[in-house]
């Protein structure tokens, strides 16, 4: 099934809570360019504003760090994603923090109204926190609340400012009177560093965590079937692929949350290509490249690089 691939490149950081992942998608590309490879002169290229001066300023949200610039990004991913959808094009998300993913899933649906949207988060971590749960602050733990407009208020630990509960009602809800996913086809492959509050939204709404261990256990290929099997419902689906998802011993820990005991660039592969031949998958997201922490010189970009190879292959396969 042949795609028109167009590449949206999103270098903000602004939901992070180390620095670096700005440069991820510069780093992808100097992987390219390094293994003398043509991909980003073979399809459209959409960079996006670059808002990360905001990190020079103080911020003055203490539960939403800098959802007041975020706004803005969450914005221009949801409308770029939109208009090349809308466009018959097929779009490959190249971001920093995974803040983005919010964006990109609110623009599938904005393209999308009609359809029921599936999510295949392929990550370390489960990224369901709000305002009201989060330890940190940090927004990148965030997205899938926003999308799920689920703010786990039984366990709240937080009282977000005003001005916070404000923008992140009007974002939970852009583009739509309702959640944009349900919990129900929202599926985990890979996640295994979670907080108390997360485990609670997982247990409660019976979401799928395709482990690690399960993977290695019945391999990469049955765990894309169960997978789809269960999105079987969903007439879309939308793949956000954390680099964290991988074993940072074996790839590096060139990104911003690294856990140990995570899944093989070769599983990657395979998950991903599988997925990217799917007729009902209609974007694919790469987030979370950190070269400033990458202990073996690129080499996170360069595994993110061979894999956005391989899935622009499939594609067009």
């Amino acid at each position: 099934m042949h795609r028109k691939i167009e590449i949206i490149v999103n270098n903000s950081e602004l939901t992070a809570g180390t620095r670096g992942a700005s440069l991820g998608p510069g780093a992808i590309m100097t992987a390219a360019r390094k293994a003398n490879s043509p991909y980003f002169g073979l399809y459209p290229l959409h960079p996006l504003p670059d808002l990360n001066h905001f990190l020079d300023r103080e911020n003055e949200t203490e539960f939403a760090k800098n959802i007041i610039p975020y706004k803005q990004v969450f914005e221009s991913v949801a409308t770029k994603t939109q208009s090349v959808i809308e466009k018959g094009s097929f779009p490959i998300i190249l971001a920093g923090d995974h803040g983005s993913a919010a964006g990109t899933i609110a623009g599938i649906k904005a393209a999308f109204p009609n359809k029921r949207l599936g999510v295949i988060w392929i990550d370390a971590h489960g990224d369901l926190h709000s305002p009201y749960t989060t330890p940190s602050g940090n927004m990148h733990g965030m997205p899938l609340s926003l999308s799920l407009g689920n703010d786990n208020l039984g366990y709240q630990r937080n009282t977000p400012s005003e001005q916070t509960i404000q923008i992140w009602n009007e974002l939970k809800f852009k583009y739509t009177n309702a959640s944009k996913v349900n919990p129900s086809d929202l599926i985990f492959i890979g996640v295994r560093d979670t907080e108390h509050e997360e485990d609670q939204l997982i247990a409660e709404n019976n979401i799928t965590n395709h482990t690690v261990e399960a993977i290695r256990k019945d391999g990469a290929p049955a765990i894309v079937t169960q997978t789809l099997k269960q999105l079987e419902p969903c007439d879309i689906i939308y793949v956000s692929f954390d680099v964290d998802s991988m074993d940072p011993e074996i790839t590096s820990f060139g990104t911003g949350t690294p856990v140990g005991n995570g899944i093989f660039p070769e599983e990657a592969e395979e998950i991903l290509t599988l997925l990217a031949k799917n007729p009902k998958t209609v974007c694919i997201e790469f987030v979370e490249v950190n070269p400033c922490l990458d202990n073996k010189i690129n080499v996170m970009a360069e595994t993110a690089f061979s894999l956005l190879e391989k899935v622009s292959a499939a594609l067009n396969s």
